[in-house]
């Protein structure tokens, strides 16, 4: 067939003027096996030019496989000297020996070593992947040269859809596909049947015609006749170095200009797009396995999510009922604090201080409030009631809603009125159901009140259901009904947008002020809020961390199941290397699927938290849980960090598997 193959030999001039373009000096490899040591190659000086046809013949264990893996930089040399165009092999690192084994050396398997999962395009294509050329550039070139290969009506066919010669073909294209300028065929018609084998051996050939230099490995005198050198080894050691009066050293291989070398970022974008796709068929080849090992991830998800969610509705719910109240009052009463002794002797609160809190200008309103339990009637009906005397602006500032009627006025207070606003519980204790409360008349004391308000049922957290409070004007409480003209406690409302604790200390000094020293006190429910929401935030965190025990459990799983993977794709992982995989690629192959698992569980749990909030919803009434797009990030975060942290350990051992090893295992 008509090969023509487009690559760039390592030295373009002839080889009989140019130096070597493989040189070994002295070059011994060794083994350790157990306590021993076992020498496979000893001191081995060779030298190979641009454009040979080399056969290395010798028995199974003469060290002539060995020798081959020396040469295409798959193994080192224990002791001597290796070099590839003068480069000295022994001071390269890993990458440059990856970059080596990639752009140069172009490997044949005698068991075609072709990835199972993958099709044939896709196989000849995982050398330019590492190069890092485009997706249609590579993909083009690998339908060209199946096609050249005899393999057009085979592209979308896996390995085990092709016969044995079809496959060493695939393992042909992959090896020409970054150029191949040295051919390292590793019994290359070991495996094939005697027609296949002539057409494998016709391939290489052509190859060595169009300018490659082709080194075969074989046991097979007849496959290394057709070699024009043919080097025998045994025991570790060249015994013969023979030429034939057609050897390609006396020629001038071909040349062709290199091809651009891919921009950095189509590089990078390349690899992660490989390490993506790699991934996602080894997840779908193993459906069980990965949904067992997501299935710690989603429960630390779900508890995560979930608990935070439970912990803001729990949080908004108890915040609610404080607002519900006056969450921008400020309550002004007698005395150090709650419980003082000395509180009802201290009669120091008056209305001039309420007149005089109502010109600051942070203060929407201040109130006089007033109370004692006292006896009210109705007809035969007697019940003890909280009487409030208040002003009229005290239900905006308590936020109390009426259910029927309205509140008393500014002037129903200078007239000392006998209008009275009651609760729901009062309503219900005086008149029951079949009655309307408003205008009736109403006993509080021995004074008769009409009633003119009902306040709405009040099911705060923070008020008491079973109390009964009835309202009426401060000037009639003070004149009509206690006798009394110092207050119990001033009520403040602040203007919208005024800092609470900044009003609170102003309040403070206007009232010691007038006071002259500190016989008052102040309650600020906004610091109630605050710790409310401390607390609300320390418990969430502290449920959070237990939370997070199942996500580090889930990760564990994870970082098992990629340590059997890794296990079961070693030969895999030593493909990819021989065909110029870096460490770094083979890592990040690795790291990306233990992402995948973790973000794949980290989003099957946040939708099983919303399942869990909408259920929740059905059962409870009063409140709800809140789903904050902090926490389904910080859930995003925490899949990917899992996935990182225990997905290392297994892409590092990846990494650090020697490639000949790894090609060994089954």
């Amino acid at each position: 067939m008509n090969l023509k193959v487009e690559l760039t030999p390592l030295h373009p001039t002839a080889t009989d003027v140019a130096p070597p373009l493989l040189r070994l000096a002295g070059v011994s490899r060794s083994f350790r096996a157990g306590d021993r040591e076992f020498l496979a190659l000893k001191q081995i000086d060779l030298q190979i030019h641009a454009g040979e046809l080399v056969a290395i013949i010798g028995a199974s264990g003469s060290g002539k496989s060995t020798l081959m893996n020396i040469l295409g930089c798959l193994d080192h040399a224990s002791a001597g000297s290796y070099q590839v165009h003068g480069q000295e092999t022994r001071e390269l690192d890993d990458e440059a020996l990856a970059a080596l084994r990639r752009d140069h050396f172009g490997f044949i398997f005698q068991r075609y070593h072709l990835l199972p999962h993958l099709d044939a395009v896709r196989n000849v294509e995982i050398p330019a992947v590492y190069v890092g050329s485009g997706h249609a550039q590579r993909h083009q070139r690998a339908r060209e040269l199946l096609g050249r290969l005899g393999l057009a009506g085979h592209l979308q066919h896996r390995p085990s859809q092709l016969s044995g010669g079809q496959q060493q073909r695939v393992s042909i294209a992959r090896a020409l596909m970054n150029g191949g300028q040295v051919i390292l065929a590793d019994e290359p018609t070991g495996a094939l049947d005697t027609h296949s084998g002539k057409e494998v051996m016709r391939i290489l050939l052509e190859l060595h015609a169009a300018g490659h230099t082709v080194i075969l490995v074989t046991h097979d005198p007849k496959v290394a006749a057709n070699a024009e050198r043919v080097i025998e080894v045994s025991d570790g050691q060249i015994i013969a170095d023979r030429r034939t009066p057609r050897s390609p050293a006396l020629t001038d291989p071909a040349t062709e200009p290199p091809a651009p070398a891919p921009r950095r970022l189509l590089a990078s974008l390349g690899l992660f797009r490989e390490a993506f796709n790699m991934a996602w068929v080894a997840l779908v080849s193993h459906r069980m396995r990965t949904l067992l090992t997501m299935l710690g991830i989603v429960i630390g998800i779900t508890s995560v999510v979930s608990i935070s969610a439970i912990g803001e509705g729990a949080k908004g719910y108890v915040l609610k009922d404080i607002q519900a109240i006056g969450s921008n009052t400020i309550d002004v009463y007698a005395g150090a604090n709650f419980g003082d002794s000395r509180a009802k002797s201290i009669e120091t609160l008056v209305l001039a201080d309420v007149t005089a809190l109502n010109q600051l200008y942070y203060i929407d309103s201040a109130t006089p409030v007033i109370g004692r339990s006292t006896l009210v009637r109705y007809r035969n009906i007697d019940v003890d009631a909280q009487l409030n005397g208040v002003s009229n602006r005290y239900f905006q500032v308590r936020n109390i809603r009426l259910a029927a009627g309205i509140t008393f006025s500014e002037d129903d207070a200078r007239r000392q009125a006998q209008v009275v606003v009651i609760d729901h519980n009062t309503a219900q204790r005086l008149f029951g159901p079949g009655v309307e409360p408003l205008g009736q008349v109403i006993l509080i004391g021995n004074l008769p009140c009409t009633v003119i308000g009902v306040a709405a049922d009040n099911k705060n957290l923070f008020v008491a259901n079973k109390s009964l409070n009835i309202w009426v004007p401060y000037e009639t409480a003070a004149g009509r009904v206690l006798g009394q003209r110092h207050l119990d406690s001033i009520s403040v409302r602040i203007k919208d947008g005024m800092p609470s604790k900044m009003v609170d200390e102003q309040v403070n000094k206007l009232m010691l002020q007038r006071h002259g020293t500190k016989d008052f006190f102040t309650n600020n429910l906004d610091s109630v809020m605050q710790t409310v929401e401390k607390t609300s935030r320390s418990l969430t965190l502290l449920l959070s961390l237990i939370a997070v025990i199942s996500l580090v459990v889930g990760g564990i799983g994870v970082m098992n199941i990629m340590l059997v993977s890794v296990t079961e794709r070693t030969r895999e992982i030593g493909i990819r290397m021989a065909v110029g995989a870096r460490q770094s690629d083979i890592r990040q192959q690795f790291l990306v699927e233990a992402v995948m698992v973790c973000l794949m569980g980290g989003v099957v749990g946040i939708a099983l938290s919303y399942a869990i909030g909408y259920l929740f919803t059905l059962f409870v009434k009063q409140w709800h849980m809140v789903f904050s797009p902090a926490s389904v990030l910080t859930a995003f975060a925490c899949s990917t960090l899992i996935g990182v942290v225990f997905g290392f350990v297994p892409a590092r051992n990846a990494a650090r598997l020697d490639p000949i090893e790894a090609l060994a295992r089954d």
